[in-house]
């Protein structure tokens, strides 16, 4: 058989998507204009709820300015090199320094970007005699890292407590065979749910299973905790997390990531994670800005305090309105609904073409079938006018999607 027969024959769940004219409008939009809480859309500015800019730092001119200037006086290729070879600077130390003092840790790891750096983290945390037990709604990044495992790896069911224990116990039970650890990982905030991870109550059972901690809180750092140091800060238990992962992508809104912990589980990650070895450190100009990021978060709370003011604005007016926000506790804001794949594109192009918002869809398998659900990313850049239009828009679609109106115009998608 042809290696390329199933792609030809199988577009894969997200490729289906994409054909019919999917692509570019469902899939891979073309947002343009600078980043900002109105963007322009197929010729025409749009309400946008879909960009990670949390802090909304992505365009402020102070932000610009540092980058720029960091480009000018370094260039993109500087350093050039590894990271352990020839690509570590002052500058990479001093963030490395800062990030750790802002969370409350003894050291950090740079790494270039978050996906890769948590698929390489836990490949070198683990070996064969060790066991993964993880929440089985984790970031793919995370099921990719535990995939690399040669071990015994479970999963336990979303932010069940009852169920995590009992994969400990089994997992407790394999390693007094094999002599290994067990590696627990969570989130601090599930960026589809928006619901943080109980990592109360995962720290707990420290007190009867011996094992450790590993949290991803890429949607939880600067946005949540009394500093914004994150959901493991806003819950109590820093102290507890063995290894913190967060990344510049999301409230920093740069390129690059970090992980945080004890120095010698740090030092121990820069020398054995594959990803970082054997690729260019990260270019100073990316270092230069999340240093200026970092210090603005942590001298100044009014990005948060303004990301917090629409958050609040847009969730209580969605669920004054009648709509689930199932049981999200961050900013990430999800709506479901009920509804076809069809609908759910029908809905989507109303409420783009008509109401001038944008908002990500997402669609099975990542959700039930029969379900819609939109997510929204609430930004300090946001204002209180968006969100109104924004609410008056959701009870407009949701009484077409109520009436069948949907079902019908579902057939041009």
């Amino acid at each position: 058989m042809d290696l390329f027969a199933k792609i030809k024959n199988n577009a894969s769940a997200l490729g289906q998507y994409a054909e019919n004219g999917g692509e570019g409008y469902f899939i891979a939009p073309k947002l343009e204009g600078p980043i900002a809480n109105r963007m322009m859309f197929q010729g025409k500015e749009c309400v946008c709820w879909s960009v990670n800019n949390y802090l909304g730092l992505a365009n402020l001119p102070e932000i610009r300015k540092i980058d720029g200037d960091a480009a000018a006086d370094w260039g993109l290729a500087y350093p050039m090199g590894s990271r352990l070879m020839t690509g570590n600077t002052s500058e990479h130390e001093a963030l490395e320094v800062e990030l750790a003092e802002f969370v409350n840790k003894e050291s950090t790891a740079l790494v270039n970007f978050g996906y890769q750096g948590v698929v390489s983290a836990i490949d070198c945390l683990v070996g064969r005699r060790d066991v993964i037990v993880y929440d089985a709604e984790s970031h793919a990044c995370i099921m990719d890292g535990v995939r690399l495992h040669i071990g015994k790896r479970f999963a336990f069911e979303h932010n069940n407590i009852e169920s995590l224990e009992k994969r400990l116990q089994r997992a407790t039970k394999i390693t007094e065979e094999t002599g290994g650890g067990i590696l627990v990982i969570s989130e601090g905030v599930f960026g589809m749910r928006g619901d943080q991870g109980k990592l109360r109550e995962i720290v707990a059972l420290k007190e009867q299973y011996e094992f450790r901690l590993f949290v991803d809180d890429a949607h939880g750092f600067g946005v949540l905790g009394k500093t914004g140091a994150g959901a493991c800060e806003e819950q109590g238990v820093m102290d507890q997390i063995d290894v913190y992962f967060a990344t510049f992508a999301k409230s920093m809104a740069s390129v690059g990531a970090f992980f945080a912990g004890d120095t010698a589980i740090m030092r121990y990650m820069k020398y054995n994670m594959r990803s970082q070895i054997y690729a260019k450190s990260l270019a100073m100009p990316i270092v230069v800005g999340a240093r200026k990021r970092l210090a603005m978060i942590k001298n100044d709370t009014t990005q948060k305090d303004k990301l917090w003011t629409i958050v609040n604005a847009l969730q209580a007016g969605l669920k004054e309105r009648g709509f689930d926000l199932g049981d999200t506790n961050s900013c990430v804001t999800p709506v479901y609904m009920k509804g076809s794949v069809p609908e759910a594109q029908a809905l989507v192009y109303d409420m783009r073409e008509n109401y001038n918002v944008f908002c990500s869809i997402v669609v099975p398998p990542v959700i039930p079938q029969g379900m819609i659900l939109l997510r929204l990313i609430p930004t300090a850049s946001h204002t209180l006018e968006d969100v109104q239009i924004t609410l008056e828009a959701f009870s407009a679609v949701a009484v077409r999607l109520k009436a069948g109106d949907y079902k019908v115009e579902a057939a041009n998608f």
